[in-house]
């Protein structure tokens, strides 16, 4: 079986549901602190013939985590659990550093006892910081400027001398912007309160008197806005199942990049989302948020050319299907 902690959130659930689709058995791991019972329902839904157990626990808590080893035939682990609030990290690093460090801490702890090699980690382009050059390769130096990125690189660190200590081997991700939603309906992006660009864009159109508020445009770039690498939820995922094939077969550990090689401004997302809406949507333009680095793009040529990931959908593609899902939540 797999283990998906965070399978009842936005990125897990959407990896528990392809693993689903591929027929694998898995264990949901997830507090529901910020995951859903709902969507832990709705996958359970479209399993047939495959078993989807749900453990409620807290990674923090040792015996929460150790317990689903001694119970479950556990084969590899997908680890999506994490806080990622980059401004919320900014006032309260410890619950940062507490949850995704030490979380994973114990986390990797019950795998050794249990004798579980191999993890996919859901890392962050934020452990790169300020970008010295764009795209950015995963030679570029990693002085993250904020405790969640901070956090996730710990991990990555602890991964590598966990590697070479124990031969417990891992896949780093390394995500850019996540967009988008199951092209099915039957799970997508839901956070409380919701910080991500294309949701907030559209959930302004469906709340009554909503208007989008675009921060900063008066960046250097070619309209003034920030310049994002948005990679489109489903290939994000099918990464996630390469890089687990490529654990299987005997594959080192590693870390990749995953974006598209390509940016989009905020105010072509912007119109993206109103030609998929179909109408002008209202927007209130406000200053630049501090921190926020006029260009990240991804060089995805080493996750291509190793795991053989080939990212397929359109902005467009990931914005219907983030519509569609908005809508269907806000009936």
């Amino acid at each position: 079986m797999i283990l998906v902690t965070g399978g009842a959130g936005y990125i897990g659930s959407h990896c528990a549901l392809r693993l689903i689709e591929e027929g694998k058995d898995i264990i949901i791991f997830d507090s529901l602190e910020l995951g859903h019972i709902e969507t832990v329902e709705a996958l359970r839904s479209v399993a047939k013939g495959t078993r989807v157990e749900f453990v409620q626990g807290d990674l923090k808590v040792l015996s929460d985590i150790s317990s689903v080893f001694e119970r479950y035939d556990v084969d590899a682990v997908i680890h999506f659990a994490a806080y990622s609030q980059v401004a919320e990290s900014m006032k309260d690093p410890e619950k940062y550093y507490i949850n995704n460090v030490y979380g994973t801490l114990n986390l990797l702890s019950a795998m050794r006892s249990a004798g579980v090699d191999r993890i996919v980690f859901s890392s962050t382009a934020a452990t790169y910081g300020e970008p010295e050059y764009v795209p950015i390769d995963e030679k570029h130096p990693q002085v993250p400027i904020n405790p969640y990125g901070s956090s996730k690189l710990m991990v990555e660190r602890i991964m590598d001398d966990y590697s070479r200590a124990y031969g417990l081997r891992s896949v780093r991700l390394r995500y850019f912007n996540v967009v988008g939603a199951d092209a099915d309906g039957r799970i997508g992006e839901w956070h409380v309160p919701e910080t991500h660009l294309v949701p907030n864009v559209l959930k302004s159109v469906l709340v009554p008197g909503g208007v989008f508020s675009m921060f900063g445009t008066d960046y250097d770039t070619r309209d003034g806005t920030c310049v994002r690498d948005y990679i489109d939820v489903r290939d994000l995922i099918e990464a996630h199942v390469l890089a687990l094939r490529y654990l299987d077969a005997g594959g080192e550990t590693d870390y990749f990049n995953l974006g598209t090689n390509d940016g989009s401004t905020v105010r072509e997302v912007f119109s993206e989302c109103e030609n998929v809406v179909g109408s002008k949507i209202d927007v209130k333009e406000c200053a630049r948020r501090p921190g926020d680095p006029a260009v990240l793009i991804a060089d995805n040529q080493k996750a291509k050319k190793i795991l053989g990931w080939d990212p397929k959908h359109t902005l467009k593609d990931s914005v219907e299907t983030a519509w569609g899902w908005e809508r269907s939540m806000h009936p």
